[in-house]
């Protein structure tokens, strides 16, 4: 094989990857597709143009040269605090092509989350959208580090887009082999301080044909859009690896999402494929009679962050006559390993494995349950991380001959689907039963009045734990003493009676990570 290739046998199933002894992951999504003649299709669009592929393969160059011209070196870090644009993409897969390490991070952090994320990353560049300025600034201006390279990535006075508009168009891809580092991505945060998720080359191109291509189905001629952003694993590969492994097109959104311009996004830009997470999809389906969107053109919607709830997902094939699907990825796995397939959609199930990936669930003493019972998820895939950045410990407690600890509870039965039943570290034990938090959250955004629900256990008189819930209402509750007391009735008459939250707490909002996932450890402080 020549070098920086990777073969696709498709005979096989899942389909047998085979990579070069040299394999930069930059030739792979970024060159190739003007070597093999896609240099005039368009990549990327948004509300600013279009971006083809040749342009792509420039730009990508010229910013790999910037970092170079700034001093960074093979292995260096470069924080990326940037908006959904095409400067994300120069900016990733230039530092990749030249050996430097990007980290995308989130962009709704405050400048203490920065602080922290710069020191343990020990990064030698950050570069951010001067929408996040005030807060990366703030962060820099606690540091002591003369060293570290900052600065815009674009806008007024000195930019990195000035540099790279300077640098050479042309870059050699840096040697790398498929399970050197390439990038990282930081723990959305759910269970304590984020994490460094180190990840290899081969990575994205694992993620990219075992899901995108063998479940989705996605090729040259899809559209893709993703509510969910770029700056963590689910949004990276909706939105920039699978339509580049491909060859499609990516539309992005700089700005928060929301119903209304989600919704207008897909009408102007007419995607095939939309991703999202369930709180999103949820406030989309409450708006769906106000604002009658077009989307005529998706053939797929897909779903991940947390469980899908069932009600969701039946409204929204009611109303539109698309199915969601659900799945569940991790930033250690870096996207979605168990899936929900168009011909095979389950309410309230996650799915069945998606090639490539193997699971078992094992109970606190590491033997494997049997079908029906819950235990913890582990799961083996070419796509697990290598190792959490600097943290040795918490490294060897996830990580067992090549099985990563998933941190989530899951029962499987004998036909092979999935089922979520919340967090394993969020597991109540009510009366010394085992209850899923997931099951009791499901059943209250079954009410007419319910938009969003979490629930953790909370310690009684006795100090014996029992739920306890707390709802986003869809509208203001007239009485809500006599809304609480419903509640606890509805989830008694659905559910085992000892399952119904003990107490319901009345919130604006649920404190949620950037993937979507409620963080029920700062609900339970």
């Amino acid at each position: 094989m020549d070098d920086n290739t990777v073969d696709v046998d498709t005979t096989t199933q899942p389909a047998t990857l085979t990579f070069a002894d040299t394999f930069n992951a930059a030739v792979a999504f970024i060159d190739r597709h003007v070597t093999e003649g896609r240099g005039e299709r368009v990549a990327i669009r948004d509300v600013e143009g279009d971006t083809t592929y040749g342009e792509l393969l420039e730009q990508v160059n010229r910013a790999g040269n910037a970092l170079t011209d700034l001093g960074l070196r093979p292995g260096d870090r470069v924080l990326m605090v940037i908006k959904d644009c095409r400067a994300f993409f120069f900016v990733f897969w230039g530092a990749i092509k030249a050996g430097v390490i990007p980290v995308p991070i989130n962009t709704l952090l405050r400048s203490n989350d920065f602080k922290y994320i710069i020191e343990d990353s020990g990064a030698a560049c950050v570069l951010w959208s001067p929408e996040f300025g005030a807060e990366v600034e703030a962060a820099l201006g606690a540091l002591s580090l003369p060293l570290l390279r900052q600065m815009p990535v674009d806008g007024a006075g000195d930019t990195f887009a000035g540099l790279a508009a300077k640098a050479d168009p042309d870059l050699s891809p840096a040697p790398a082999a498929a399970g050197s580092d390439c990038f990282w991505l930081y723990t959305s945060g759910s269970t304590g301080p984020p994490k460094g998720v180190v990840h290899a080359h081969r990575d994205m191109v694992i993620t990219s044909q075992y899901y995108g291509v063998d479940v989705l189905g996605i090729t040259a001629d899809d559209v893709h859009f993703s509510a969910a952003k770029l700056f963590f694993a689910y949004g990276l590969g909706n939105a920039m690896t699978f339509p580049l492994w491909t060859g499609g097109q990516s539309v992005l959104f700089a700005g928060r999402p929301a119903p209304t311009n989600m919704f207008e996004h897909i009408g102007r830009f007419r995607p095939t494929i939309y991703y999202a997470v369930p709180t999103m999809f949820a406030q989309q389906l409450s708006k769906l009679d106000e604002l009658s969107p077009d989307l005529s053109s998706l053939r797929a919607c897909v779903s991940a962050g947390e469980p899908l709830p069932g009600k969701i997902l039946e409204g929204w094939r009611d109303q539109t006559g698309l199915a969601i699907l659900d799945g569940i990825g991790t930033t250690e796995i870096l996207h979605i390993f168990i899936a929900n397939r168009d011909s095979d959609v389950r309410p309230g199930i996650s799915g069945k494995l998606v090639p490539g990936y193997e699971a078992r669930i094992l109970d606190d003493h590491g033997s494997e349950v049997p079908d029906e019972d819950i235990g913890h998820l582990w799961v083996r895939g070419d796509s697990v991380m290598s190792r959490y950045w600097n943290q040795p410990e918490r490294t060897s407690q996830a990580l067992s001959d090549g099985w990563i600890r998933t941190g989530d509870s899951y029962s499987r039965d004998a036909a092979g689907y999935f089922t979520c039943h919340g967090r394993s570290d969020d597991m109540l034990k009510v009366g010394g039963i085992w209850v899923s938090p997931v099951e009791i959250e499901a059943r209250l955004v079954a009410h007419h009045a319910v938009l969003e629900a979490a629930v953790v256990g909370r310690p009684d008189d006795d100090g014996l734990i029992k739920p306890e819930a707390f709802v986003v209402l869809k509208a203001p509750a007239a009485q809500p003493v006599a809304l609480a007391e419903e509640l606890k009735m509805f989830c008694q008459e659905g559910l085992a009676r000892y399952k119904y939250p003990r107490r319901v707490e009345f919130v604006d909002d649920l404190p949620k990570t950037a993937t979507g996932k409620v963080q029920r450890f700062r609900l339970r402080t």
